[in-house]
C-alpha cells in the first residue's frame, strides 16, 4: 500500500482515542529532545530503526539511491548522540536551545501493530545571538511497544524539510 492511498483510505486511520495516545508520544518525544534527554529519546528507537532527513531538493528520495541530509540506523544515531553530547561537538557545545511545535497530526494503520504517523512541525533552535527556524513534516513508521514508556517506538523516524535551503542556518546540527 502506497502513503498516498494510506492518505485516502478513511478506513485505515486509527481511532480517535489512539491518535490522542500518538499525539502525546509526539509531545514527550519533543520534550525529550528539547531538554537534551538523548539518550532516553534514543530508546524510543527499535533495534533496527532508521532515522533520516532526506535534502531539501530531494524531500521524496529514497535514501537508497539519494543524498540525504541524515541517514542514520541505529548503531549511527547511538553514535550521534554519543558525540552531541560531548564537548568535542562544537556546532552544539553549549547545547542550543531548542522549541518544538508538532501539529495537524495523522495516523493509519500500516499492518498489525505499526502505525505510519504525519505530523507538521517546527523547531525554533537559539544559538549564539541566532534564531535559525526549521518548517517541515514528520513521515514516521511506529511501532506499538507496550514496555515502553510512551507506549510505541520508531522503526522508521524521518523529517523532511519544507526549506528550499539551509540558508540562513547553513547545517542542521540538532536533531530535528
Amino acid at each position: 500500500m502506497t502513503e498516498a492511498t494510506l492518505t485516502e483510505d478513511r478506513a485505515t486511520r486509527v481511532p480517535a482515542a489512539v491518535r490522542a495516545d500518538l499525539e502525546l508520544f509526539l509531545y514527550e518525544e519533543a520534550e525529550l529532545l528539547d531538554q537534551w534527554r538523548l539518550h532516553e529519546w534514543l530508546e524510543l528507537f527499535t533495534a533496527g530503526a532508521h532515522y533520516l532527513v532526506p535534502s531539501t531538493d530531494r524531500p521524496d528520495g529514497d535514501p537508497s539511491t539519494d543524498l540525504f541530509l541524515v541517514q542514520d540506523d541505529r548503531f549511527l544515531l547511538e553514535q550521534r548522540v554519543n558525540s552531541m553530547l560531548t564537548r568535542a561537538a562544537h556546532a552544539e557545545y553549549p547545547h542550543s536551545r531548542t522549541r518544538r511545535m508538532v501539529g495537524n497530526v495523522r495516523a493509519w494503520y500500516v499492518e498489525e501493530g505499526h502505525v505510519r504517523l504525519r505530523a507538521n512541525f517546527l523547531v525554533n533552535r537559539t544559538r549564539n545571538g541566532a534564531v535559525d527556524t526549521y518548517i517541515g513534516t514528520y513521515r514516521h513508521v511506529l511501532e506499538e511497544a507496550p514496555e515502553s514508556p510512551l507506549g510505541y517506538r520508531f522503526v522508521e523516524r524521518k523529517a523532511v524539510l519544507d526549506l528550499e535551503h539551509l540558508r540562513p542556518h547553513g547545517k542542521v546540527s540538532i536533531i530535528l
